[in-house]
């Protein structure tokens, strides 16, 4: 599950999001979204089923926020295919906020970027995990990786480095991985590695996604509800990983989708069906 460690506060910027004015609509949801295993399966594909009903969502007016472990550039297409033009994202597990507008010159703009220092997080993990890959998203948007490390989720090509090259480099995101230890394996190396001063999420396979300290969806979410004025109660989060477990917690209506497992369910007050029977567009029909 994720954790978040309470000591050495990273070099975060906490003053509140400038969030645009809200919608006349006094009874619109904020509705914050995961992507993998929520919007579309682990190949990448999404129904159009779940399609038709983000964008029915988005047409009634209410407030679609993608938040997502993947980077900007991974995020982009999932907010294309349900034709959302305007409002925000989230991307690298709260790290990256995102504004969304057709006026900008390239439609988007980022309105937050949160970082910290990777290096002691990085020199742990590297001692500790056999065969381990890093890959870095530093604070310009570049991702940064060892070992010929490339994954959708980043959205850009990685530029190889070496090891070191990553020490010094001002973080959003940090990816392990690795092809040699099984998922018990390497979940115990984590848990074992005592990180401190950054949050982490352990994935369903040999993979960890690395954040600052106390830096979550949920945390990003919450600046945005705050700025948009939108109730709690009127907020709905739906997300199937261990990276959504704060999100769930945090929604007004935390929904996990059919396959989570034991723990994101704990979090969530409700379970929909899976991501193979579009349990993510039975919520969203539900809020028309």
């Amino acid at each position: 599950m994720t954790m978040t460690a309470n000591t050495a506060a990273p070099g975060i910027d906490d003053q509140e999001i400038a969030v645009s004015a809200p919608a006349a609509n006094p009874n619109r949801h904020l509705i914050a979204l995961d992507v993998d295993g929520t919007l579309v399966d682990h190949d990448g594909n999404m129904t159009g089923t779940v399609r038709d009903a983000a964008a029915a969502v988005v047409d009634a007016g209410h407030e679609i926020v993608i938040a997502t472990g993947r980077s900007l550039g991974a995020m982009l297409p999932v907010v294309e295919q349900i034709g959302m033009v305007r409002g925000y994202g989230v991307c690298s597990n709260g790290g990256v906020t995102v504004r969304l507008d057709p006026a900008l010159d390239r439609g988007y703009e980022v309105v937050e970027r949160v970082t910290f220092n990777p290096r002691a997080a990085l020199t742990t993990l590297r001692d500790i995990i056999p065969g381990a890959r890093f890959a870095l998203e530093d604070a310009d948007g570049n991702f940064l990786s060892t070992s010929r490390f490339q994954d959708a989720s980043f959205g850009i090509q990685a530029r190889g480095v070496d090891f070191h090259h990553l020490l010094d480099a001002r973080a959003v995101r940090v990816v392990v991985n690795s092809a040699e230890a099984s998922t018990e394996e390497f979940s115990a190396a984590i848990a074992a590695a005592g990180l401190h001063g950054v949050a982490y999420a352990v994935g369903w396979s040999a993979w960890l996604d690395i954040a600052a300290a106390g830096v979550t969806k949920a945390t990003a979410l919450e600046k945005l509800r705050a700025g948009m004025g939108i109730d709690t109660a009127r907020t709905v989060a739906v997300g199937d990983g261990s990276n959504d477990i704060e999100m769930l917690r945090w929604a007004g209506l935390g929904v996990a989708m059919g396959q989570a497992d034991a723990a994101v369910r704990a979090a969530a007050n409700e379970v929909t069906a899976s991501v193979y029977d579009d349990g993510a567009a039975a919520v969203l029909r539900r809020l028309l």
